[in-house]
């Protein structure tokens, strides 16, 4: 058994610039020898990753505020607080927030995470 208390240990909050727009802050809280990671997000208004996949997928469950998240070639969903969303191994997509709302979630991806291009804010809108 592990206990994660808040964020693992000596590992501080990260503010990534190359694979998200807007200002967003990384909270880890676990990572395994398998690539399991575990990160609490928080996105500032419009703040919103690049496209990406997981190699064996990613769980999300949003903790506060309201987001958006999308799969490539479908509608761009709104993500509320208590909602849990599956994304399945090796879907291409991107999540963030709301442009006058923060949002922040808690999300573990399974396996490696590859990153894509940026989110144009034409796609942000939907």
């Amino acid at each position: 058994m592990h206990i994660a208390r808040n964020q693992s240990v000596g590992t501080p909050s990260a503010q990534p610039t190359e694979t998200f727009t807007g200002p967003v802050w990384l909270g880890p809280v676990l990572s395994t020898p398998d690539g399991t990671t575990v990160n609490c997000v928080f996105f500032a208004p419009s703040a919103r990753t690049y496209w990406h996949h997981h190699e064996r997928g990613q769980l999300i469950q949003v903790v506060s505020g309201r987001g958006l998240i999308c799969s490539d070639g479908g509608p761009v969903e709104q993500m509320r607080a208590g909602d849990v969303i599956w994304v399945p191994a090796g879907e291409r997509h991107w999540h963030g927030s709301e442009p006058d709302n923060f949002v922040v979630h808690v999300a573990a991806s399974f396996g490696t995470t590859v990153w894509h291009e940026l989110v144009s804010d034409e796609q942000y809108r939907g």
